[in-house]
């Protein structure tokens, strides 16, 4: 790597490994703590590279992206913050930014994103748009996981296009707030937004009533895959009327209608139609590192709502984390109100989320195909989603890895829940060695409980 980066960032830890690892690179590297102080150095003319957070001491990375574009036309910025909410990377990418990174960010990935800014003509990551309108912060589309950044970021990429859009993922991830993400942060976001459900297609007239409803705005099929076989060859001849100026068309599904259509139970021509772009949502149990901070964002939506201000202890927090929420984040937000409601004020106790978890619902089987859908054919229809997530282009290198680290983390997670924590029994469950196994706990940060396991 060669030129000058300008960091900027108010956490000193977080200056220094930056400047270490850039200088080892190769680079200059210019660090500070203030924004007087980066946006002086660009009007200086330094720096081919700016590396900026968000909230600084005095003044806002993203507010300032517009001018440093102004001063120095061509500069690429990456920005990483702390804000792990889809609001803050799509408006890195309406202002501008080359990159976006949540924190805690992965040190490696971020120097290779460094080195492609600094080799790479100057390229955002999404055209700017005019400013995300505000009600969106209120989204709870929360986290800092790999899964939700790499949808945060197909999102500020497609915004913008007239694709047709299919969002997939279990009842309650929050399907239609992407979708509604996906169009308030438009340019389609002063028109409307109908939302079309199976009932309003069981009339002939329902389609083009729906169409006129929609306008030049979006209109969204709920639940799409729930359609009958009539209602489906209704869609196809709608949407086969579309011309300029028409609606911008987008989806939800539960279910994998690649597979349905598979199965004969969904139109091929209406799938083409509608999967111009597939953003799919993990589960809740998929994401467990997102809990905690959905969980705060609900304890403060609450308060906002007049309701007492409460907080999770550690014991209690813990077992919302294990838990495996089925209802995925609408059942969270329900279980996090009622603990807000039914309790005083003060600290949430393991007791009162024991008693308030003990009557939600048990984890729900396995959706997909049937006694004959083995694990493997599972995996292989997962990891062919998320190659065409890419739309194309190759995902980051090291995928090997990170998908075994993702199959390897729940398989260790649960056989030790299985074995009450006892490492000896895990290990001999699994068929490794009891060090390989500590070192894999070590590795994947795996939190082990020892208990006396009830049968």
């Amino acid at each position: 790597m060669d030129g000058t980066v300008l960091v900027a960032d108010d956490d000193r830890t977080i200056r220094t490994v930056l400047t270490q690892a850039l200088t080892r690179a190769g680079c200059k590297v210019h660090a500070t703590s203030s924004m007087v102080t980066l946006m002086r150095w660009v009007d200086e003319g330094k720096g081919d590279l700016v590396i900026s957070d968000v909230v600084m001491p005095d003044g806002n990375g993203l507010d300032a992206l517009p001018e440093i574009t102004q001063r120095r036309p061509g500069l690429p910025v990456i920005v990483i913050s702390a804000q792990n909410t889809i609001t803050t990377a799509i408006k890195a990418a309406e202002k501008e930014a080359f990159d976006y990174l949540p924190k805690p960010f992965d040190l490696p990935d971020l120097m290779k994103r460094a080195a492609k800014a600094l080799d790479s003509p100057r390229k955002a990551i999404a055209p700017g748009r005019a400013e995300s309108p505000g009600a969106a912060g209120d989204l709870p589309l929360v986290g800092r996981t790999p899964a939700m950044q790499e949808l945060y970021r197909l999102v500020a990429r497609v915004m913008n296009t007239d694709l047709p859009v299919l969002v997939m993922g279990e009842s309650g991830t929050g399907k239609s707030l992407v979708a509604r993400a996906v169009h308030d942060f438009s340019d389609r976001r002063s028109m409307p937004f109908v939302v079309a459900g199976a009932a309003d297609f069981t009339s002939i007239d329902g389609p083009a009533t729906m169409l006129s409803k929609a306008r030049g705005g979006t209109i969204l099929f709920d639940e799409v895959g729930d359609l009958d076989p009539e209602a489906q060859v209704r869609t196809v001849r709608m949407l086969d009327t579309l011309r300029e100026g028409a609606p911008r068309v987008m989806a939800t599904t539960q279910g994998d209608l690649a597979q349905r259509m598979e199965a004969g139970h969904f139109r091929q021509d209406l799938f083409y139609r509608l999967a111009g772009v597939t953003l799919t949502l993990p589960a809740l149990r998929e994401r467990v590192e997102d809990i905690p901070l959905l969980a705060e964002h609900f304890l403060l939506k609450a308060e906002r709502d007049g309701m007492p201000q409460r907080v999770f202890s550690d014991d209690a927090m813990e077992l919302i984390r294990r838990y495996s929420w089925p209802g995925n984040v609408r059942q969270l937000e329900n279980t996090v109100r009622r603990l807000t409601l039914t309790g005083g004020e003060g600290e949430i106790g393991r007791d009162e989320a024991e008693a308030v978890l003990g009557n939600q619902p048990a984890m729900e089987p396995l959706k997909g195909g049937g006694d004959g859908d083995r694990l493997q054919a599972s995996v292989a229809r997962h990891l062919r989603r998320y190659f065409d997530l890419h739309g194309g282009v190759l995902p980051a290198p090291g995928l090997y890895q990170r998908i075994l680290r993702e199959v390897e983390a729940p398989l260790i997670e649960i056989a030790l829940d299985a074995t009450g924590g006892n490492q000896a029994k895990c290990a001999d469950l699994l068929g490794i060695n009891r060090n390989t196994l500590r070192k894999k706990i070590t590795d994947l940060d795996i939190s082990v409980t020892r208990r006396r396991k009830l049968m």
